[in-house]
């Protein structure tokens, strides 16, 4: 077969009807490049029908990422907030020592439990400003030391 003779055949099947192009879309899939044009057509096909199901898809999407941000935003606040308070209880238990107040040993416990929260929030966060509570923490440890070595915590001596 010549080439003349197979451009005549090809016009033959394009212009002889739709089975022709069957054909030859048939025989351009199975070409080493790799075009697939039914796949082409289904997609566009695909699209056109499901359009606006596609498009809300993608609305959802793009609220579904505000939602997340903003979710992590308030997240973000309320771990800061709770931070402030426990950094708060740290500092008004060190200003009670500071007047002379005195604490039981389960006082001082519950007061450290604090602190190693707040320090590990400080250690995860290392943006977050922590210089108000590290002597106020270091007070308290050495009130604490103090308090051991000589073992009167309020409620363990006679005399309270």
């Amino acid at each position: 077969m010549t080439a003349e003779q197979l451009l005549q055949a090809i016009r033959d099947l394009l212009f002889g009807g739709g089975a022709g192009l069957v054909v030859i879309l048939s025989l351009i899939e199975i070409t080493p490049v790799k075009v697939n044009p039914w796949r082409a057509i289904a997609r566009a096909l695909g699209r056109a029908i499901n359009g606006e199901v596609l498009e809300s898809v993608a609305e959802a999407k793009k609220a579904q990422k505000e939602t997340r941000r903003a979710l992590d935003e308030h997240i973000r606040a309320d771990d800061e907030r709770n931070a402030d308070t426990l950094r708060m209880r740290i500092l008004h238990f060190n200003n009670e020592l500071l007047r002379g107040d005195r604490h039981t040993r389960e006082d001082f416990i519950e007061i450290l439990a604090v602190i190693d929260a707040y320090e590990q929030y400080c250690k995860n966060h290392p943006n977050y400003r922590n210089n108000r509570a590290s002597h106020a923490i270091a007070n308290i440890g050495r009130v604490y030391d103090d308090r051991l070595k000589l073992r009167d915590f309020l409620g363990e001596n006679k005399e309270d």
